[in-house]
């Protein structure tokens, strides 16, 4: 990541934006400390999503990377989230 003081930011403010639309994150210091971060505006929209929780993860991997694929038929994707052992548990005694 490129590292700019706030002084340098001020002067090379266009390449610094430049930089950010190519996907370069710019790092902005003050007095050797990092204080701040430009990124491009698809690269925050990135990061500020709000998470999805575990399902709606999965179902869009799912949607995303396997459903509608054509090297994918519907037995496999079975076979692939179906994994659990489907066998009766063991018998425990008390």
């Amino acid at each position: 990541m490129t590292q700019y003081s706030i002084a340098q930011a001020k002067d090379k403010l266009t390449q610094i934006i430049r930089s950010a639309e190519e996907g370069q994150s710019v790092e902005i210091t003050r007095r050797g400390e990092p204080v701040a971060v430009i990124l491009s505006m698809d690269e925050y929209r990135r990061l500020s999503k709000v998470p999805q929780n575990f399902g709606e993860a999965v179902l869009a991997f799912r949607q995303q990377y396997i459903e509608g694929q054509p090297w994918f038929e519907d037995e496999e994707i079975d076979e692939i989230f179906n994994v659990r052992d489907k066998s009766p548990a063991r018998e425990v005694e008390l």
